[in-house]
């Protein structure tokens, strides 16, 4: 007895201590989004109170932001590329689960050994060859986020779609589905856990990255919420107070995404590593 409640002590000592380790970095963010410039330099960890206490950064970072512009932007890629991975990865996924064959083997080991190569060592010849081929824009980025996405996405719908039994689809059969209706009337209802759980990962990846936007997109008037945080660095000066203001203000529709659909992941993860 006494060595289940030492262990749950240990337990509850290293869950307190990761939770503080991993809730620091967004304490430090939001208070400091409340605090004048110098209230920051003054004293990062503290809470912003008296004349350092502001509200001006919101409304001065909404409005450096062009929050409302980008915002769309920012929604535009993220929702498009997020719907055409699952759609695409679900798709792929169930045909590599469901067609017995050498080819299928081979295509779904080339996909997991996608995930493997790092961006870097391909983002200068894709740059170049998708500056050649007119696709530097918006339709380019999210062109590539189907490709870079793909891979983690049909691993995970693969996992799950074989939990899934395959006498549905010959009784769908012999009723006279063809493929596709198979597929979208009665396997794609089914992958909703595994689909939440894709779209959340994508959707968070697609909404904050910075890099491949900043390659890729050429027009400001493109220009999505990380790069419009990027403003607020200059060469010779730093404007600290507007961009951890601007940094909540775009964490929250994530956010709020996010916490909508929370039960759905670890659903979505743990039945597709059933099998």
């Amino acid at each position: 007895m006494e060595g289940k409640k030492k262990s749950k002590k240990g337990t509850l000592i290293l869950t307190i201590f990761l939770a503080i380790i991993f809730l620091l970095p967004f304490y430090i963010v939001l208070t400091n989004s409340f605090k004048t410039q110098k209230g920051i330099f003054l004293n990062v960890t503290g809470l912003p109170f008296g004349q350092f206490f502001t509200l001006e950064n919101y409304v001065n970072a909404f409005k450096e932001l062009d929050f409302v512009h980008s915002f769309f932007n920012s929604l535009l890629i993220t929702v498009v590329s997020t719907v055409l991975i699952v759609i695409f990865s679900s798709m792929a996924a169930w045909m590599l689960v469901r067609t017995k064959s050498k080819l299928s083997s081979f295509l779904y080991f080339l996909f997991a050994a996608a995930m493997l190569i790092p961006f870097q060592s391909v983002m200068l010849p894709l740059i170049n060859l998708m500056g050649r081929i007119g696709f530097l824009n918006r339709s380019g980025l999210i062109f590539m986020y189907i490709g870079f996405g793909a891979s983690l996405s049909i691993m995970l719908y693969h996992g799950f779609i074989k939990s899934i039994p395959v006498e549905l689809e010959e009784a769908a059969t012999i009723d006279g589905c063809n493929k596709f209706q198979i597929f979208w009337y009665i396997i794609f209802p089914m992958l909703k856990p595994i689909t939440v759980t894709v779209s959340i990962l994508n959707a968070m990846w697609i909404w904050n990255d910075f890099l491949l936007p900043q390659l890729v997109i050429n027009r400001p008037e493109s220009h999505t919420i990380p790069l419009k945080m990027f403003y607020f660095f200059g060469q010779h000066s730093k404007q600290w107070h507007l961009a951890l203001a601007g940094l909540v203000i775009g964490m929250i529709p994530i956010i709020i995404f996010y916490i909508l659909a929370q039960k759905h992941i670890i659903k979505g993860v743990t039945k597709g590593s059933i099998k």
